[in-house]
């Protein structure tokens, strides 16, 4: 254990606090710097916690303190500042500030009314700091851990054009819980709870297995069958050949009808041989054993694929973008991957993982004032889908490809896609934000989830009302229509 110095003290408790706060804690005229350093740690604490720090840390002046500390109470500071050293840090300078500067408003104004005068400045300028302040800190933590920004790097965030893009995507998508739920349960890494368990096979309710057999053969003596020799018999179908022939005789005839009055005609004797098939008591039955139903398998690393062409423009835009935030959180809360393929024209492919640092939010800053613009091309960012798949980080994650479905994609990539299918278990989820699948979507993608109100969803200066008018009954138009047009991967799907 480290022994300071006692020539260091008590500047050595520097050292135990954040470089933002030393020269506030230095230089304030408010008690001894002994004291004002230990309460500084005091008050970091307890608004990183939450908290209002406790009234005896006071930084060597209760009178002056205490102003200010109910001023943090009243405004909520601490609920704000949780788990954001960055606000908290912000909060403890000010505050420091505020309080180096009673000495400068005296003689003009009395010790009382010089601290009165500072409290009031301190709630007058975080009043205008924190309005709208608590719904952006909550949004911001649900994206990701930024305790590393400093103040003024966080304030520049969130008052840049694309958080206020992100903070509208925010609001869409309260409007969208399906889909927030839809991107939740994408991945394959945990055994579904809720998926109720396979059923135990009940041989008192389930149909009895079948019982062994053994064949039972039974002859019938004169019945049509395998010949087995000659014999006396009155039947014409089975005389020989040689009695016959005396019917042509004018006098053998009447030898026929006496043999054949008395049952002596010579005659094939035949045998039939029935088999049957009966249950073996005593045979070991053996029930066959009906394969293991698969595991469902919910919440894991995302690979969202987002359509950026043009025709997103508007409110397939804004989905899309909410679309993007619910994946993020999902990210955040359950410390999953996600990874942003963002493609537009060929050549337009933006891959960005979106992590908890602040390397994500700028990747989601750039997504959020980025303009949809340009053509389609899903053909390589399916493919760069399925090379991370094969990666062993992302291989029990889902794609989910949003997009308004005007792509295809060779028959080469679709065999890949196959392939990752049947090796890894990938799912592949489609968010329709149109009015109709299309021969690309329906081929990629296991489910299809659609958007029907996609139209309300478009900021008033694009036209939106709100209403969310569908001019279409069912996304499944070519199918219903026209279903011979439909290949045989895009008829799995069942019109809706």
């Amino acid at each position: 254990m480290h022994v300071p110095c006692p020539a260091d003290r008590p500047y050595d408790r520097l050292q135990a606090l954040p470089r933002g706060v030393w020269l506030g804690s230095l230089i304030a005229s408010a008690g001894t710097p002994e004291r004002r350093l230990v309460d500084t740690r005091n008050w970091l604490d307890a608004l990183q916690r939450g908290e209002l720090p406790p009234a005896d840390a006071d930084f060597g002046d209760p009178a002056a303190s205490a102003p200010l500390r109910e001023a943090v109470g009243d405004l909520g500071l601490p609920g704000l500042a949780r788990a954001t050293p960055a606000l908290a840090e912000q909060v403890l300078r000010t505050l420091l500030w505020h309080l180096d500067r009673i000495v400068d408003l005296q003689p003009a104004l009395s010790h009382e009314a010089a601290i009165q005068a500072v409290a009031d400045d301190f709630r007058a300028a975080w009043k205008v700091q924190t309005h709208g302040l608590d719904d952006d800190l909550a949004l911001l933590l649900g994206l990701g851990d930024f305790a590393h920004l400093r103040w003024d790097a966080l304030q520049g965030h969130l008052r840049s054009r694309p958080w206020a893009a992100a903070r509208r995507a925010s609001e869409w998508l309260r409007q969208l819980p399906a889909l927030g739920e839809l991107v939740r349960q994408l991945g394959r890494s945990e055994r579904d709870v809720a998926a109720p368990p396979a059923p135990a096979a009940d041989p008192a309710r389930g149909p009895a297995p079948p019982a062994p057999l053994r064949a039972i053969e039974t002859r019938l003596p004169g019945a049509p069958g395998e010949i087995t020799g000659v014999r006396f018999s009155s039947r014409l179908e089975q005389m020989l050949a040689s009695e016959a022939v005396m019917l042509k005789h004018p006098l053998l005839k009447k030898l026929w009808r006496a043999r054949h009055a008395e049952a002596r005609l010579l005659s094939w004797d035949t045998t039939a041989v029935l088999t049957d098939w009966r249950p073996d008591p005593h045979a070991a039955t053996r029930a066959p054993s009906p394969p293991p139903a698969p595991e469902p398998l919910v919440r894991g690393p995302i690979i969202l694929c987002l359509d950026t062409s043009g025709s997103m423009r508007g409110a397939p835009e804004n989905i899309a973008k909410a679309v993007t935030i619910a994946a993020l959180r999902a990210a955040h809360e359950q410390r999953r991957g996600c990874l942003l393929v963002a493609f537009g024209g060929p050549g337009e492919i933006v891959e960005h993982e979106l992590g908890r640092g602040a390397d994500g939010l700028d990747a989601l800053m750039a997504l959020m004032g980025q303009g949809f613009d340009g053509g389609t091309d899903i053909q390589t960012p399916i493919e760069r889908a399925i090379e991370r798949v094969h990666e062993s980080r992302w291989r029990s994650a889902d794609l989910l490809v949003v997009s308004d479905g005007e792509f295809g994609c060779v028959p080469a990539t679709l065999a890949r896609l196959d392939d990752a299918r049947e090796r890894f278990g990938l799912r592949v989820q489609g968010v329709l934000v149109g009015d109709r699948e299309t021969m690309g979507l329906l081929e990629v993608c296991d489910a299809i989830h659609w958007v029907r109100d996609w139209r309300r969803y478009a900021d008033a200066a694009e036209g939106g009302d709100g209403r969310g008018f569908s001019p279409v009954h069912s996304k499944s138009l070519t199918a219903l229509y026209f279903p011979n047009a439909l290949s045989s991967r895009a008829a799995r799907h069942q019109p809706s």
